[in-house]
């Protein structure tokens, strides 16, 4: 059975991650018991090639660019993830952020 959370799965870079992070929280992702911001980060690199007419916020259009960024790791209740996408889109630097969103089972029903 599904639970009432969803995962949510984004990237920021170094310098955007805590706006990301705290733009999660305001709309009541990463929430525990009496715990807010939770979530878990890994460093990596993305990979993206922009096309015309875009404007990246790093990176060169018409490259394949490779950019060091923070993978986060989060989740809320299902009823709060679209609020949670849109406060991620507005902290986010980037054109088109990659978030994916990520049904969870009930621990529970196993």
């Amino acid at each position: 059975m599904t639970s009432n959370r969803v995962m949510i799965v984004t990237s920021a870079t170094e310098d955007s991650l805590q706006a990301v992070l705290d733009a999660i929280a305001s709309a009541g992702g990463g929430e525990i018991g009496h715990y807010t911001h939770c979530s878990f980060t890994v460093a990596g690199s993305g990979t993206f090639r922009p096309g015309a007419g875009a404007d990246p916020h790093v990176g060169t259009v018409g490259a394949i660019n490779r950019v060091p960024e923070i993978r986060v790791e989060t989740f809320c209740e299902r009823d709060k993830a679209k609020g949670v996408v849109q406060a991620i889109r507005a902290a986010h630097p980037y054109e088109e952020p990659v978030i994916y969103l990520i049904p969870l089972l009930d621990e529970r029903d196993l």
